[in-house]
């Protein structure tokens, strides 16, 4: 592997225990800055998106998932039998050596064999410990179990997107899972922060639910100022027009006109200059009140050229605008290809794939793949030897 270059998390010690995408793409973020976080896994089945196909198989047919190589990287693995006295009391002397501990079961569950906050903090007062879960370790729901598409369900979230006369549909990203493994971190490293001035950890709870409802702040901002709850509009925009999908001869594409100097620039370009005074259209307030007919009259001008043709016009003009495109075209694209977020990523059976990087970049600091994804239970010798257990 790269030599590491020390990261702006470098000496901060994780423990994750952590299953599938939220906990997991939480402890990504700190070992891509080059925090020590160590995966603590069952030694049956471990993290089971291990089981999660595509695999890359060697020619042994030794296999590893895409899946999970893709949340992590640069971290290490151990193995635990939680049922075993001896290696839970060596897990708990390791809780005590940690700075920060990540977990995503349901409420309740590591406590029951005194891995809480309330037994840990008394042996390490300056742990930062976050739980991640459906809808927060109190309250009605606090039990009721929970996967992405759940939340995106119960959260309102499902409602605002798909097409307005369809049924709704989940975001094809996990945006519950990814987003409360966001808000997750960023309040770990404020509570780092705070520990180092204070003397004293903390204990976060990070729930799913209200993390999309944190996302969610133009929609509920709306449902407060009018009392309607947002409905669905497809690729359209409750309070800007001309923004959204419209089909050219061949393909759809986007614009995105967001003030008056752009709706002027989308006129010119249709060759409807008169367009640009209409009173139906002439502030931002009114084009979106009136997008419906907007779209019809700008559909049937878009339809006579190519997708390329128009984005090379609007570009022209400075007018956001973008292809509707797969993965596989966006992967392959010139520009992400020389971003340098792309970088090959070496898997433990001695195949290899490529991975999306740290996509933020730091001055100072480089994103490197310093670790290949670990094999279940890879570091049990080397980590309790390291962390003095």
């Amino acid at each position: 592997m790269t030599q590491f270059v020390k990261g702006p998390l470098s000496g901060i010690k994780v423990l994750e225990f952590g299953q599938i995408a939220a906990g997991p793409f939480a402890g990504l973020l700190f070992a891509d800055l080059g925090a020590d976080v160590v995966k603590v896994e069952r030694p049956d089945v471990g993290d089971s998106m291990r089981e999660w196909p595509p695999f890359f198989a060697n020619d042994e047919g030794e296999a590893f998932s895409s899946n999970f190589s893709s949340l992590n990287r640069n971290k290490r693995s151990i193995a635990v039998d939680f049922k075993s006295t001896e290696q839970l009391a060596r897990l708990k002397e390791l809780c005590t050596k940690a700075d920060v501990i990540i977990e995503n079961f349901r409420p309740g569950v590591l406590g029951k064999f005194g891995l809480g906050y309330d037994s840990l903090s008394q042996l390490n007062p300056k742990l930062i410990y976050c739980s991640i879960s459906g809808y927060g370790q109190e309250g009605a729901y606090s039990q009721k179990g929970a996967f992405d598409v759940t939340i995106q369900a119960i959260s309102g979230l499902m409602s605002v997107t798909g097409e307005e006369h369809g049924e709704p549909v989940k975001c094809g990203v996990p945006v519950a899972d990814f987003v409360a493994g966001l808000y997750g971190a960023y309040s770990i490293v404020a509570s780092i922060l705070q520990a180092e001035r204070s003397g004293q950890g903390a204990y976060i709870d990070c729930s799913m639910l209200a993390s999309v409802l944190g996302i969610s702040a133009l929609q509920t901002s709306e449902y407060y100022g009018n009392q309607v709850a947002p409905k669905r509009m497809g690729s359209a925009h409750p309070r800007n027009a001309p923004y959204q999908g419209y089909h050219a001869s061949d393909k759809p594409f986007v614009i995105a006109a967001g003030n008056d100097k752009l709706w002027r620039e989308v006129c010119a370009a249709v060759d409807l200059p008169a367009l640009a005074d209409d009173s139906r259209f002439v502030s931002q307030a009114l084009r979106a009140h009136n997008q419906k007919e907007l779209a019809v009259i700008l559909q049937q001008v878009f339809q006579s050229k190519t997708a390329v043709q128009w984005l090379e016009e609007f570009d022209r003009r400075g007018v956001p605008c973008a292809p509707i495109n797969n993965f596989a075209d966006i992967l392959n694209d010139q520009a992400v290809l020389d971003s340098g977020l792309l970088h090959e990523l070496p898997l433990p059976n001695n195949t290899n794939t490529t991975t999306v990087g740290y996509p933020v970049k730091l001055s100072g600091y480089e994103f490197q793949v310093y670790r290949q994804p670990p094999l279940k239970g890879e570091h049990n010798d080397q980590l309790y030897k390291e962390w003095g257990v």
